[in-house]
């Protein structure tokens, strides 16, 4: 560590550091454009023009002049002993160097340079009087569209850098210079009118990720263009991280998506879509690398059902794979069973930590995904845990309404046997209200979750259905699941018709199909494309040979005392206008079917009978607080939310246990670590074809075999095809790890009550920021002396403040406000706060 002083700050950094890096940790801005803390600094020796870029198909610019890139030149900072400013960026501290970052000499370059950036950028949104909240569509004073600033005007750093640096009076008119814009590659679009030649993107691609997709060249007239190798970006070997997207300064890279945010936070679609917050691209991370057993721990620290989930889970996270929008999506379910498949010796137990007893006993009834998963989290945070589950087996619809073809039930015992080894106890054939009363339960336990799923079925409400032969699809599974032995094929030679057009409608159908039966139709009510079950699980129901019928209601099942045909009109719409169930039928367009058996599969309800003993208990308002309306008694699951997925039930459990924990007095923190963080390898490197990469075939048993077993139709990934698998994810995470430059300084005002006295009694707005420095408050008002004096009363949340005299405080706040919008997605965080409700 060496000593150097920074405008008059006397500050100790690191010798091999900076002035811009030591100016940063000190707190000093320095204005920077193609500086950034992820990049190395911009040295022109090592940065080599390109013999030619591409804009896109239709434009190549060649080489037109030896040129080097210098640098944006903004960081300039005066250094004793030399006789000409230094860019800080480059330049190391030195013992007892004195800097000065801000005279008017700096001051001059930093807008010369500026102005020079600005003579070729839009910059009438810029300098320009009622900017603020501007959407910028329409434009009050009349800009030309393609004058303007583009749609991230409100966030730009570009912007924010020349405000605090201004802008010369005598920039010239920016006249748009008809480059390409390019809209029709994946993710991301490219306006090369807006590129300021700043070399972010170029070099993030070319020195971190070592894709070299981007380069640069200099044209006729000298002028840094920036461009792709070839023209698509498929042939230029882009690996889609979108690195270059988060390091641009301006709009001339922009996403064509809407980033998904978590608590406001963005993050990578996989995550934000999987309803139990899985972070999928830190055990793919760990898959690519051949870590099998770390992958597995990452799984775990989520859901304690990884093997059941590996194999049955209906991945929302792979339907909004962005990798899908330039070939296909990641097979992250798939994967996720490789890594438990793959594991070896478990390295999660050699992470868990066990806590101490809290003393607190909690029940749950029912051992589904929702109380399994429950009771995993809550033991976890020393809780005595005891599961009441009314079958002779824990695992309720993964054991017995989830086919085998689906999911082994060896892969569901091993999760069981897990959690119970951490000491959840678990007492099966135990129905509560018949082998013991929910009253005792109660009585003996501190909490009570109540984690029934959906598994009654609901009826159909048509003629003939207590005719031999028409079964309940769930009941029908059930018998499936626990009666009957394997080859055994009770259907051999039936005509089988199922009347539903869900998932489990499908799982019944195919399930049907493997007892033996000389053919399988599935009507519903819905057409094709508006069937609730997913397209996948149809199409493979329909390689398997099941005919399918949609767009059909049953209207009468008739036979001799026993099924023998199913008649059918053609129904024209399934929901109303306002999205109620409300089917209409075409009574003139009939059609009828022969059958042997009938299975109904239209959709589950919950049992609740035992709740009988607690009088007035209302589970739903146990939606968003898992809490009913008994105190101490919780709810969670399909009890509450209706059929659901397993991941969603795993979702459920993890919500509950949170609440619980935080009734029992914990802090409700259920996030474990069952896996010390690794560093992402943020280099990407170059694999040929890598947009043309298609999914990696899953082994599948054969159609005739399939068939007529009911052993697992997915064979699973061996090792080698996991790893390659997990290859092709774009690793559209690596950008969030990105820092962002540091912004220019506000001129927010410490809140207190000598700032506050010292201002005139002015119309305007202020704007309220806690001690995070955030804005929650934005607010007009005749007197802001006044109003901000009364605040001061009444909250300690506001810290800093900033007012805007303007006699049109109403239209301002509008302004303020929509601006805030644009930038954070949603209104200040502290709307609601109860001392702050008038605020708003």
């Amino acid at each position: 560590m060496i000593k150097l002083t920074i405008d008059g700050i006397e500050i100790e950094a690191d010798e091999n550091t900076t002035i811009l890096e030591a100016a940063d940790a000190a707190g000093v801005y320095i204005p920077r454009i193609c500086s950034h803390p992820d990049l190395p600094s911009v040295d022109p020796e090592q940065l080599e023009p390109w013999a030619e870029v591409f804009l896109g198909p239709d434009l190549k610019i060649s080489s037109g002049a030896d040129s080097r890139y210098e640098g944006c030149q903004l960081c300039l900072v005066e250094v004793n002993g030399q006789p000409e400013p230094v860019r800080a960026c480059v330049t190391k501290v030195e013992i007892g160097m004195t800097v000065v970052t801000s005279n008017p000499e700096i001051e001059s370059r930093r807008k010369a340079k500026l102005k020079e950036i600005f003579n070729t950028h839009p910059h009438a949104c810029v300098t320009c009087a009622q900017q603020a909240g501007c959407s910028l569509e329409p434009c009050s004073t009349n800009v030309a569209k393609d004058e303007r600033c583009c749609p991230i005007f409100q966030i730009c750093e570009l912007r924010k850098i020349a405000e605090f640096v201004g802008i010369p009076d005598d920039t010239s008119r920016y006249i748009p210079p008809g480059l390409p814009v390019i809209e029709d590659e994946p993710l991301f679009l490219r306006d090369h009118n807006l590129c300021i030649g700043c070399m972010r993107c170029v070099r993030v691609c070319r020195d971190v990720r070592n894709v070299d997709a981007l380069g640069f060249t200099f044209d006729e007239n000298g002028k840094l263009v920036v461009g792709t190798k070839a023209a698509t970006l498929k042939d230029s070997g882009c690996r889609f991280c979108l690195s270059c997207v988060e390091v641009c300064p301006t709009g001339t890279l922009r996403l064509k998506f809407e980033e998904p945010r978590i608590d406001g936070r963005r993050t990578a679609h996989c995550i934000a879509t999987c309803p139990a917050g899985m972070d999928v691209p830190r055990y793919l991370r760990e898959i690519r690398r051949g870590e099998f057993a770390r992958a597995e721990a990452v799984i775990r620290e989520t859901a304690p059902l990884p093997r059941s989930l590996g194999q049955v889970c209906f991945h929302p996270c792979e339907e909004e794979c962005i990798r899908g929008d330039v070939h296909e999506t990641i097979a992250i379910c798939s994967l996720k069973r490789a890594a438990t498949e793959h594991a070896g010796d478990p390295i999660w137990k050699s992470k868990f930590d066990r806590v101490s007893s809290t003393g607190k006993k909690i029940a749950i009834v029912g051992a589904g995904p929702t109380g399994l998963t429950a009771a995993w989290f809550l033991k976890l945070k020393g809780h005595d845990v005891t599961i009441y589950e009314s079958m002779d087996s824990p695992g309720g619809w993964l054991r017995n309404g989830i086919p085998k073809y689906r999911l082994s039930p060896e892969s569901l015992d091993a999760d069981i046997e897990d959690i119970k080894s951490i000491g959840v106890e678990i007492k099966t054939g135990m129905e509560v209200g018949k082998d013991i009363s929910l009253d005792r339960i109660r009585s003996g336990h501190d909490a009570l979750l109540i984690a029934v799923g959906a598994r009654k079925s609901k009826p159909l409400p048509c003629v003939g259905v207590d005719l031999s032969g028409v079964e309940a699809g769930l009941d029908a599974m059930k018998k499936i699941m626990l009666e009957i032995a394997p080859g055994d094929k009770p259907y051999e030679g039936e005509k089988v018709l199922i009347i539903g057009g869900g998932n489990v409608a499908i799982d019944v159908a195919r399930s049907a199909l493997r007892l033996g039966p000389g053919e399988v139709h599935l009507y519903c009510l819905e057409e094709r494309d508006e069937m609730p079950a997913h397209d996948w699980e149809i199409v493979e129901a329909e390689k398997e040979g099941i005919v399918m019928h949609p767009g059909w209601g049953p209207v009468l099942i008739s036979g001799d005392g026993k099924v023998e045909r199913v008649d059918f009109r053609k129904c024209t719409s399934v929901f109303d206008a306002s999205g109620r169930f409300l089917p209409k039928f075409d009574d003139s367009a009939t059609t009828s079917h022969e059958t042997d058996r009938v299975l109904i599969a239209i959709g589950q309800d919950t049992e609740l009978e035992f709740l009988g003993s607690i009088e007035g208990i209302d589970l739903k308002t146990g939606i968003d607080s898992v809490g009913t309306s008994v105190d101490g008694i919780f709810a969670a699951g399909e009890v509450i939310s209706g059929p659901a997925s397993v991941i969603d039930a795993v979702a459920h459990g993890r919500k509950s246990a949170s609440g619980i924990d935080k009734f029992l007095g914990g802090d409700g923190d259920i996030d474990i670590r069952l896996l010390d963080d690794t560093e992402p390898d943020g280099e990407l490197g170059i694999i040929d074809g890598f947009f043309d990469l298609g999914k990696i075939p899953m082994p599948r048993l054969g159609i005739e075999e399939a068939t007529v077993c009911f052993d697992l139709v997915e064979k699973g990934y061996s090792p080698e095809d996991a790893i390659g698998e997990a290859g092709r994810c774009l690793r559209c995470d690596l950008r969030l790890l990105l820092c962002q430059n540091p912004s220019a300084p506000e001129s927010w005002i410490e809140f207190n009550e000598g700032n506050i006295s010292n201002l005139p009694e002015i119309e305007g707005v202020y704007l309220l920021l806690d001690e995070d420095k955030k804005i929650y408050a934005i607010k007009g008002e005749r007197n802001i002396k006044e109003a901000l004096l009364e605040i001061l009363e009444t909250t300690e949340k506001a810290k800093y403040f900033l007012i805007e005299e303007d006699p049109m405080y109403s239209k301002r706040e509008s302004e303020l406000i929509q601006g805030y919008l644009k930038e954070h997605g949603s209104m200040p965080p502290g709307e609601g706060d109860d001392d702050l409700d008038d605020l708003f």
